[in-house]
């Protein structure tokens, strides 16, 4: 049974906003609502408009995936436990006198533009309404932040010569958020 063009159209439209693999999978379910309403005696035409309605506009179907998407929520949670894991490492900062460690001041702005550049992504993730844009740009706030608190790690774990609790909390937190990061990307890309 050949595929009516209203359904074609409709297909068209979602694939210039969703990945392939999910519009297949809805161009299946809208092919087998068509078939059944073709069962039910509808002609195609009437068919297609009746799968078509039961399957909802695609602005609709779009902001149902972006109102889901594995991204948006990583970027939602990430935000959301971002002030906490900032407050340790301020409070192991200051109590660690950061300000006498030997970092160029280049380096420090590079964070600074680099945190504020990861943030900018994460709502970007989080309050967006594209699909494309929020997967995009949450698997990016996601590897950012993970490069950060890496970057952190390492750092502190090589300039640092003592490690006061406040510095042993704030690693202890970058490093669950650095595996739940590494999980989340792991799991938008086969999701």
């Amino acid at each position: 049974m050949a595929e009516p063009g209203l359904i074609s159209d409709h297909l068209a439209t979602l694939s210039a906003h969703l990945p392939p693999q999910l519009v297949e999978e809805l161009a299946d379910g809208l092919d087998q609502t068509y078939r059944h309403y073709v069962q039910q005696g509808l002609a195609d035409d009437a068919a297609a408009e009746a799968a078509i309605a039961e399957f909802g506009e695609p602005q609709m179907i779009v902001a149902a995936f972006a109102r889901t998407s594995p991204a948006r929520h990583a970027a939602r949670r990430l935000l959301a436990t971002g002030p906490v894991v900032g407050a340790c490492w301020a409070a192991a900062l200051v109590t660690g006198r950061a300000w006498a460690w030997p970092v160029p001041t280049g380096a420090r702005i590079g964070f600074g533009v680099a945190l504020i550049t990861v943030i900018s992504l994460l709502a970007s993730a989080a309050l967006g309404s594209r699909y494309r844009t929020i997967g995009r740009a949450g698997t990016a706030g996601c590897a950012g932040i993970a490069a950060l608190d890496t970057a952190m790690l390492i750092f502190v774990t090589v300039t640092v010569p003592a490690m006061a609790w406040p510095l042993t909390l704030a690693l202890t937190v970058s490093a669950a958020r650095i595996i739940f990061t590494t999980r989340t990307l792991s799991l938008m890309r086969t999701g």
